[in-house]
């Protein structure tokens, strides 16, 4: 059964999780108060309504008690309206509410008001440009709960021809290694890591740990 997903609110950062929601097969509900962009939403989305999602009747009849997830993905500029969105979401049996916050006080009201999860795309995006500036061989960091998170690095040389035996990584830095993306016929695969296997220059290596574990593999290898 496809998964239900609601998004109120289609700006940037709302239209495009809906896209990437329905190329993922999910049934994606859009909902906005701009009849053009509800209209370009609908070409992509199972369903795509017009209509202010804070009149209480109107959002009522969407059901948000029968969809898996709710996204109130509006902006600041609509901050008034994204609280009481967000509220009524609650008041309505949706299962999980995840609400857009675009500075600390707004995520603490949300969090007041019942949002099940607190999303700052602008936030998320800059702390993992500054990265990927700090650190050249940083492919890409995925936060994994509260202090845990996925990074992808490509190896530096001088560990490059050397195994995860002998480098001994949770030991030293306390990461775990889970994967290794692994170029073959032109085309990159995600592989469980052999630790007798060397590391390759081009391979990129996908390690799980602590941010603080692995800003310092990145900054002692």
């Amino acid at each position: 059964m496809k998964k239900q997903v609601m998004v109120i609110g289609l700006g940037q950062f709302g239209l495009s999780l809906a896209r990437s929601l329905a190329q993922r097969s999910v049934d994606v509900l859009a909902i906005d108060t701009d009849a053009q962009v509800v209209q370009d939403a609908a070409g992509f989305c199972a369903e795509a309504l017009a209509f202010d999602a804070t009149d209480e009747s109107a959002l009522a009849r969407t059901a948000p008690a029968r969809r898996d997830v709710c996204v109130c993905a509006m902006g600041g500029e609509s901050r008034e309206s994204a609280i009481i969105v967000t509220a009524l979401l609650r008041q309505m049996g949706a299962p999980r509410v995840v609400a857009r916050a675009t500075d600390d006080l707004m995520e603490r009201i949300l969090r007041l008001v019942g949002a099940h999860e607190i999303v700052n795309p602008e936030r998320a995006f800059g702390e993992r440009l500054a990265n990927r500036m700090l650190y050249e061989g940083l492919v890409d960091q995925v936060p994994l709960g509260e202090d845990l998170v996925i990074t992808e690095l490509h190896p530096p040389r001088s560990i490059v021809g050397r195994t995860l035996i002998e480098l001994a990584l949770p030991k030293r830095f306390g990461v775990t290694v889970v994967g290794t993306r692994r170029t073959v016929a032109g085309r990159g695969h995600l592989q469980m890591p052999d630790p007798r296997d060397p590391i390759r220059e081009d391979d990129i290596i996908v390690i799980v740990a602590s941010t603080a574990a692995a800003q310092r593999l990145m900054e002692k290898l």
